[in-house]
C-alpha cells in the first residue's frame, strides 16, 4: 500500500465523568474537547471530528461552533463533522456554517454529510421521520449544487426552492471538502458516487473486513463515470493505553454503559465481556497497546486500501484523562506505527488478536 493513508480522530462529545464518577457539566465537557483537539494537533494527528446529537448523553448539537474554537487553538490539524445530520438541518446554513469554519482556520474545514443513528433532532426541527429517506436525498442534492459555489437554481418537495441565488462565504480555495457518512448499503455507496463525493464508511461492528464489497463497489461505479477517483474513509472506535491489559479494563465499563444504554432503546440485550472482548480481537474496535491499535488500523487500511481512518476515541462516560492519554498515544506512537508498517514491503496480516 504505497498512497498516503490520512489518521484522524473524533468523538461525539460525549458527557464524561470526572475521578469521583460524577457527571461533568456540559460547559466542561465542551471545553475538554477542545483541550483533545489541541493535543492532537500537537501530537500530529491529520483530523478531528466532531459528531452532532441532540440528546442529554452528548454534550455537542452544533459541530461548527466547536470547531471554530478549536481553529482558534490550532495551527494545521484539519477540522470535521463526525457527522452532521443534513437531513434534519438546511443544507444552505450548513454550507454557510462550514465556509466560515473554512475561512477563519485557513482552509482546513471538511463536512462529513449523513443522516445519523438518532433520530432526535427530526421532531425537535420539525421534520416528520416518514420523510426520512427523502430528506437526506433532496438536502444532499441541494449541497452537492451549492459546492459550485456559482449562483444556485434548485427546486425539490420539502423545501423552498432557489433561483439564481449566491451563498455566501466563500471559499478561499473554492472547495469545500465534503464527505457522504455510509453505514454500509449499497443504496448509500451509489448515492455517493452519483454526486461524486469521498464516502466514509461508519464501522462499529463485526469484521471490518465484510465492507471490502462496498469499497470494490464504490471504486468500480465511480470507475464507470470515468470521473478520478475519489478518497474512502472508515471510523471506527477504539482507546489507546500503554498496554492491552490497561486499555481493555479502562475502556469496559464505559463501553457497557454506552452500548446498554443505547441497547435498552434499541431493544438489544446487555452486553457481556465475552462480546466485548470478541469484539476487540476479532471486530471493530480498535483498543489495545500502540502497537495492537496500529497493527490493527494498519491491517483494515491495508485490506480496504483506504485513503483515511479515524479512530473515534470518546467512549461514553469514560474521563477526560483518560482520552488525553489516548490521544497522546495515538498521535506519538499509533500514527508513526502505522505508517511504518505500511509502507513494509509484506502486506499486513489479519487483524490481530489482544
Amino acid at each position: 500500500m504505497n498512497k498516503h493513508l490520512e489518521l484522524g480522530l473524533d468523538t461525539f462529545g460525549d458527557v464524561t465523568v470526572d475521578a469521583d464518577g460524577r457527571s461533568l457539566s456540559y460547559a466542561q465537557v465542551l471545553r475538554n474537547i477542545v483541550d483533545e483537539a489541541v493535543l492532537a494537533d500537537q501530537v500530529g494527528v491529520d483530523f478531528i471530528g466532531v459528531g452532532e446529537h441532540h440528546r442529554d448523553d452528548f454534550a455537542v448539537t452544533s459541530p461548527e461552533v466547536v470547531l471554530a474554537a478549536i481553529a482558534g487553538r490550532t495551527e494545521r490539524i484539519r477540522l470535521g463533522s463526525a457527522v452532521t445530520v443534513l437531513s434534519s438541518d438546511d443544507p444552505v446554513r450548513v454550507f454557510e456554517r462550514f465556509a466560515t469554519v473554512d475561512g477563519i482556520s485557513g482552509g482546513r474545514a471538511e463536512v462529513i454529510l449523513g443522516r445519523g443513528s438518532f433520530t432526535e433532532s427530526f421532531p425537535l426541527f420539525g421534520y416528520d421521520l416518514g420523510d426520512y429517506e427523502e430528506l437526506f436525498e433532496e438536502k444532499l442534492d441541494l449541497f452537492s449544487d451549492l459546492l459550485s459555489e456559482d449562483a444556485v437554481t434548485w427546486q425539490g418537495r420539502l423545501r423552498a426552492p432557489l433561483k439564481d441565488q449566491q451563498v455566501f462565504p466563500k471559499t478561499e480555495s473554492g472547495s469545500l471538502k465534503t464527505w457522504v457518512g455510509v453505514g454500509g448499503s449499497p443504496a448509500s455507496v451509489l448515492r455517493a458516487v452519483n454526486y461524486r463525493l469521498p464516502m466514509m464508511l461508519a464501522i462499529i461492528g463485526g469484521d471490518p473486513l465484510r465492507f471490502r464489497q462496498f469499497v470494490d463497489l464504490y471504486r468500480r461505479a465511480l470507475a464507470e463515470t470515468e470521473g478520478p477517483d475519489l478518497p474512502v474513509g472508515v471510523h471506527s472506535p477504539g482507546h489507546v493505553a500503554a498496554t492491552d491489559e490497561e486499555a481493555l479494563e479502562q475502556l469496559w465499563p464505559h463501553f457497557k454503559a454506552n452500548r446498554d444504554r443505547i441497547g435498552a432503546e434499541r431493544g438489544w440485550g446487555p452486553v457481556t465481556r465475552d462480546a466485548y472482548e470478541r469484539e476487540a480481537r476479532l471486530g471493530s474496535l480498535y483498543v489495545g497497546s500502540p502497537e495492537t491499535v496500529a497493527r490493527k488500523i494498519a491491517a483494515t487500511a491495508s485490506a480496504l486500501e483506504l485513503d483515511r481512518f479515524d479512530l473515534k476515541y470518546s467512549n461514553g462516560p469514560m474521563p477526560h484523562e483518560q482520552l488525553m492519554t489516548s490521544v497522546e498515544l495515538y498521535g506519538t506512537e499509533v500514527i508513526p506505527r502505522v505508517r511504518e508498517l505500511l509502507a513494509e514491503e509484506t502486506p499486513v496480516e489479519g487483524l490481530v488478536a489482544v
